[in-house]
């Protein structure tokens, strides 16, 4: 509780000034009748005298103390705060292509992947997050959701795809992550693309996936994963040939406004996951509101009772000349 015009709470320093003259002269000021003695008096009577007497000054100083108080504009005050948090709409597309087994991350590149991925997820709180894989053919593994514990389930169950769907389709992974993203009503609407190849799969080509994208206003972060090295090995299945298509992941990100990273290890890679992260942070609006609630009737309306019945009380119980 404040109040609006506290000033008048100095008037209260009158009412000990009012005590002391009403107890050194103010009696003396009050009408009065003379008598030889008071001895005619019985001390009943000069008692009940002086009870009336108090209670009517006792009347007088609570109405002054309620009057100060109603004039100073007592008042509740609640502070109320308005956030509004801009969510993110954000899409992880994932390459499990049978390369995405090689052990230049250990203990592979997909294990490794969706591990930082998880990292990624945990420090977003209130956006929207979805994921696509994709190898010869893209699907969709999450739809955009809020709930992390379903989402990392569904990330800890992916595996790289059957020999029947292998290969490397970035073209139709963008289109389908597009199709995702592009009736979202989100400010922000962003993917973060994940191979270790080039595009070999699909009828749609990378660059014309990512104009479509810009075109509803989502922007590509685009990471291209293994070592610098000609080759890697796959468990079981020998060397592999790094075919990584920087040129074309470097392309993707420019057309959208988006950045491409290089992930030669685990570090790094979870480097560009945290730098993304601060790169698309949600904005978060705080309005602050002030309501104030009037408190002064709760002392003015009983200060005009007292009034009401000091008045009767003194004209017609006491009976004090007004």
């Amino acid at each position: 509780m404040d109040f609006q015009h506290p000033w008048f709470l100095l008037l209260f320093a009158i009412v000990p000034l009012l005590l002391i003259y009403y107890n050194k002269y103010g009696q003396n000021q009050e009408s009065t009748i003379l008598f030889s003695s008071e001895e005619f008096f019985s001390d009943k009577i000069k008692y009940r005298g002086k009870l009336r007497y108090r209670w009517l000054k006792l009347f007088e100083f609570l109405i002054l103390l309620l009057l100060i108080i109603a004039l100073a504009r007592p008042r509740k005050v609640d502070k109320l705060s308005e956030t509004k948090i801009n969510v993110i709409d954000i899409l992880l597309v994932l390459d499990i292509s049978s390369s995405m087994l090689a052990d230049d991350f250990s203990p592979n590149r997909l294990e490794v992947v969706k591990n930082t991925a998880k990292e990624f997820i945990s420090s977003r709180h209130g956006d929207r997050i979805g994921v696509v894989v994709f190898a010869g053919q893209s699907f969709i593994q999450c739809p955009l959701t809020v709930d992390i514990e379903v989402l990392n389930n569904l990330i800890d169950e992916i595996n790289v795809a059957d020999r029947e769907y292998d290969g490397t389709a970035i073209g139709m992974a963008i289109a389908n992550a597009t199709n995702r993203l592009r009736e979202s009503k989100s400010k922000s609407k962003i993917m973060i693309l994940l191979s270790d190849g080039s595009n070999n799969s699909g009828e749609i080509d990378p660059a014309t996936a990512a104009t479509i994208a810009n075109k509803f206003d989502i922007k590509i972060y685009t990471i291209a994963a293994g070592t610098d090295q000609s080759f890697s090995r796959i468990p079981g299945r020998g060397l592999i040939r790094n075919e990584i298509d920087t040129k074309t992941l470097k392309e993707i990100s420019s057309k959208t406004g988006g950045q491409f990273f290089r992930a030669a290890d685990k570090d790094a890679l979870s480097y560009i996951y945290r730098e993304i992260d601060k790169l698309e942070r949600s904005e978060i609006e705080v309005n602050n509101y002030t309501k104030y609630q009037e408190l002064y009737a709760w002392f003015l309306i009983p200060a005009i009772i007292i009034v009401f019945y000091y008045m009767i009380i003194k004209k017609y119980l006491f009976r004090v000349k007004m």
